[in-house]
C-alpha cells in the first residue's frame, strides 16, 4: 500500500473528460493538495458538489483503499460476508454501524432498504483486511435523518476499529456527524484539519456556506 508520506502535499490532477467535437478538444482538469500525514488521524471527508472531482481525486490518491460496488449473491446477507468470519463477528460489525435487526440480517441484499444496504456495505468494508477504507457516495441515497444516525454510528465503529476511513460525499452535513479529523472540499480545493482537542470541524466551515461553487482548475479548448 502507498505510504502516507508519499501522499503528503501531493498535488492531484485528474482528467475526467476528454473528447473531440468538430476537431476541437475539450478537457476538464482539477488541481488540489491534501497535506495529510501518515499518523494522527482516523476519519477524513472529501466533500463537494457534483462534478467537482471528488471521485477522481479519491481514486487517484487512495486507490488501494477505494471501495465501491460489493457483489451480493446469497439469499441471506450474512452469507455475503467473508467466509473466514464467524457469525458473531459479522453481527457485531452490523450492530456497530447501526444495523441491529436480526430478522433483516436473514434477508437478501436486494430486499433491504437503501439505508440498510449502505450500512451493510460499510460493515463489509470494515471487515476487510485493509488499513484504509475509502467509501464513495457516502449517505447519498438515504434521507438526512437516517444519514445522521448512520454516520454517527459509523464514526464510533471506525474509531474502535483503529482503521482509517474516508467518506466521499456531496452532503456537507456529514461533516457534523462523522466529526472527521480533516475535510477536503472540492468546491474550492481547500483543506481543513481539526486542531488537537479543539472544537470538531463542521459543515459551516466548508462548501455549505458558499452560495455558488467557486470556479477552479481550467478548461482547455
Amino acid at each position: 500500500m502507498k505510504r502516507w508520506s508519499q501522499v503528503n502535499s501531493f498535488r492531484a490532477q485528474s482528467v475526467v473528460g476528454s473528447f473531440t467535437l468538430c476537431d476541437v478538444k475539450l478537457e476538464k482538469r482539477f488541481r488540489g493538495a491534501l497535506p495529510i500525514e501518515e499518523h494522527g488521524w482516523q476519519i477524513g471527508v472529501i466533500v463537494g458538489r457534483s462534478g467537482s472531482g471528488k471521485t477522481s481525486i479519491a481514486k487517484q490518491l487512495f486507490r488501494d483503499g477505494y471501495i465501491r460496488g460489493f457483489e451480493y449473491t446469497h439469499q441471506c446477507v450474512l452469507d455475503d460476508f467473508p467466509e473466514e468470519l464467524e457469525t458473531g463477528e459479522i453481527t457485531k460489525a452490523l450492530c456497530s454501524v447501526g444495523f441491529a435487526s436480526p430478522p433483516d440480517w436473514l434477508k437478501s441484499y436486494d430486499c433491504l432498504s437503501q439505508g440498510e444496504k449502505m450500512r451493510v456495505d460499510i460493515a463489509r468494508a470494515l471487515c476487510l483486511d485493509k488499513p484504509l477504507i475509502v467509501f464513495d457516495e457516502f449517505t447519498s441515497v438515504v434521507d438526512r435523518e437516517i444519514a445522521k444516525v448512520s454516520a454517527f454510528a459509523i464514526s464510533k465503529a471506525v474509531r474502535r476499529s483503529k482503521k482509517k476511513f474516508i467518506a466521499v460525499t456531496c452532503h456537507y452535513d456529514v461533516v457534523d456527524w462523522l466529526e472527521p479529523d480533516w475535510v477536503f472540499c472540492t468546491d474550492d480545493m481547500t483543506f481543513s484539519r481539526k486542531k488537537g482537542l479543539g472544537r470538531p470541524l463542521n459543515s459551516k466551515s466548508v462548501g455549505a456556506a458558499i452560495a455558488f461553487g467557486k470556479c477552479f482548475g481550467n478548461i482547455t479548448i
